[in-house]
C-alpha cells in the first residue's frame, strides 16, 4: 500500500473527502517526523512508538576495495510496534494441552 492507497482507505473509513484525508495524514506524518527529529518519543497506544536512537561509531569495510573504514556515530529513526499491532500481524497461538 502506498500513500495514495492509504489516503483512499482513510477517506473511506472516516467518511471524508480524499483531499481532507490527505491533509490530515500529511499533517500527522509531518508532526511525527518533527517530534522525533527534535528528540521526542511519539507513542500511539496500540499502534507503536516512534523515537530516535543513537547508533555508535563502528568499523566497517569498503565493499569494493575491502579497506577498513570508520563509520561515524549518528542518530536514526526507530519504530517499535505496539502489542495490538503485533497481535494483528501474528495472532498469539493457543497453548497446547
Amino acid at each position: 500500500m502506498n500513500k495514495g492507497e492509504l489516503v483512499d482507505a482513510v477517506a473511506e473509513k472516516a467518511s471524508v473527502t480524499k483531499k481532507q484525508a490527505d491533509a490530515v495524514l500529511s499533517a500527522a506524518l509531518e508532526s511525527i517526523m518533527e517530534a522525533v527529529s527534535e528528540g521526542d518519543k511519539v507513542t500511539l497506544v496500540g499502534f507503536g512508538s516512534f523515537e530516535s536512537r543513537e547508533r555508535k561509531a563502528r568499523e566497517g569495510r569498503n565493499p569494493k576495495t575491502g579497506d577498513k573504514m570508520e563509520i561515524p556515530a549518528t542518530r536514526v529513526p526507530a519504530f517499535s510496534a505496539g502489542k495490538l499491532f503485533k497481535d494483528r500481524v501474528a495472532p498469539p497461538k493457543e497453548p497446547k494441552i
